[in-house]
């Protein structure tokens, strides 16, 4: 799983990987150390189309869960729509249809994933298309499009892109008030796209777009020339462009942007994030104050107390006896994902990802022999959040916790207590549980409540035995006159049943 310790969440673009599957892309960037992606829907990735798109959610959906990545949907793909003519239609088109169709579902597939955002362009304008009625057509396409996002509450990203309609910031940010400032309506920034036609410096439009940034693509460029280029290789200054969106506190994903290096993709991606590596010193800021928000937090600025503690645990790990308990009480207990999992059921909160760093850091430190033994205490003895935060962790430690790991999942999976069945059945539970073990905490879910999305897995160890046991479930609620949960009536329909 990868976790970020860097004051900024680095992804890479999968049109960037397009001769890769997308499960060995996603897990490639995970290994490289990338902590997010920008996923872009496409016939060979994740096809908008398929017949089968929501079994292909589901498995993507859990996999990027299990990889800890962050996702931005992108919507760039060249022949998706058309085969003949590259990212036609547009929103310019005369009929726009297709366009406005694909991005409705590119809006539900955000919503699945818990997309930060889904971004989106204008397309280049017609030659014979008068250009009042070309802002017409954009603020309405575009109005349709936010009408579906706010309606499954999907943050949007509005690109600036050279060579179309709505080619610089300045555009994007008239278009979106012209519109009434919709509170979805964000912008995406291709810091690249800078260099080449902005009047402005990368760091500068930074700046100007800050309050509505949602979506941040890196690449080099030179000026007056849209081709997307390694690091080093245009005019783009990488260091003052990072020491930018630090200062702003951005905390959204930044995402390399280099859509012609598939040939090449696994060596371009690493020496992408070396560069990054290399050019964040001079963009780290200061040490984030005792009240920093959980939100930034989360999103890879560390706390001074969670730094101190790790510290602390590393000169000598029994020091983590007394410093998990007093992870909520100094770093704060909010959802990760409070717009999309308000309880922190699916994606957890800020403590459980406090905790799982300070595990993390005791895994390293503790000797293998004793580290299950104190694994186990802090889960025995500690309350419920506590608990959490151990189950959420297992996947991060040796594998000397093993036994001792599937006895405190196998003791979570018994109580009723949501949060604690919800973290149970997480990586760890989906790579050591036996099937028995596990289609009987699925079952559990469905009785109590949890989302299984919260299920790291699911796709990939559903069976015939746990589809008819959910049959059963449902047959016995339906029998009572009760609702069938949706979770239970998507794996009956996936079976065909």
């Amino acid at each position: 799983m990868a976790v970020n310790s860097l004051p900024l969440d680095l992804g890479y673009g999968t049109n960037g990987f397009a001769n890769h599957r997308l499960d060995d892309a996603l897990e490639v960037l995970a290994d490289l150390g990338y902590t997010s992606v920008a996923l872009t829907l496409d016939h060979c990735h994740l096809d908008p189309f398929a017949d089968d798109l929501s079994a292909q959610l589901r498995r993507v959906g859990d996999q990027l869960g299990r990889l800890g990545l962050r996702v931005v949907v992108e919507t760039g793909a060249r022949y998706l729509l058309d085969p003949y003519r590259k990212h036609h239609p547009t929103l310019l088109s005369d009929e726009p249809g297709p366009r406005l169709d694909f991005l409705r579902r590119a809006v539900l597939i955000g919503g699945e994933l818990g997309a930060e955002c889904v971004s989106f362009w204008s397309g280049a304008l017609p030659a014979d298309l008068d250009t009042r009625i070309a802002w017409e057509r954009m603020l309405s396409g575009v109005d349709t499009v936010v009408a579906e996002a706010t309606a499954r509450g999907v943050r949007l990203g509005l690109e600036p892109e050279p060579g179309h309609f709505v080619a610089h910031l300045a555009d994007a940010l008239r278009l979106r008030a012209e519109l009434g400032d919709p509170e979805q309506l964000g912008i995406t920034l291709d810091v690249g796209h800078c260099v080449a036609i902005e009047p402005s410096s990368a760091a500068d439009c930074i700046r100007q777009a800050a309050p509505l940034l949602v979506n941040v693509q890196l690449d080099d460029m030179m000026p007056g020339v849209h081709e997307h280029l390694e690091f080093g290789t245009g005019q783009l200054d990488l260091a003052a462009t990072l020491a930018a969106l630090v200062e702003v506190g951005y905390t959204g994903v930044a995402a390399v942007e280099l859509p012609r290096h598939s040939h090449a993709a696994p060596d371009v991606a690493r020496r992408s994030l070396a560069a990054l590596r290399a050019a964040l010193p001079a963009a780290t800021p200061p040490v984030a104050s005792a009240s920093a928000t959980p939100v930034a937090e989360a999103s890879g600025v560390d706390h001074p107390w969670l730094v101190e503690a790790e510290q602390a645990i590393r000169s000598d790990p029994a020091a983590v006896g007394r410093l998990f308990p007093a992870v909520g009480r100094k770093v704060g207990r909010a959802a990760l994902r409070p717009e999309l999992d308000p309880e922190g059921l699916v994606h957890g909160t800020v403590d459980d990802l406090a905790r799982a760093r300070l595990l993390g850091v005791l895994g390293e430190s503790f000797s293998p022999d004793r580290l299950p033994g104190e694994i186990t205490a802090l889960y025995r003895y500690g309350d419920a959040a506590e608990r959490r935060g151990v189950l959420r962790a297992l996947h991060l430690l040796p594998d000397t916790v093993a036994d001792a790991g599937r006895e405190l999942v196998e003791d979570a999976l018994r109580t009723n207590d949501l949060r604690l069945v919800a973290a149970a059945l997480g990586p760890f539970a989906a790579r050591c549980l036996d099937a028995h073990a596990w289609r009987h905490g699925v079952l559990k879910c469905l009785f109590v409540g949890v989302p299984l999305a919260a299920v790291t897995g699911l796709a990939e160890r559903t069976d015939g035995e746990l589809v008819r046991m959910v049959a059963d479930y449902a047959a016995e609620r339906e029998a009572a006159g009760r609702e069938v949960p949706v979770d239970a009536t998507q794996i009956l329909q996936e079976a065909g049943r």
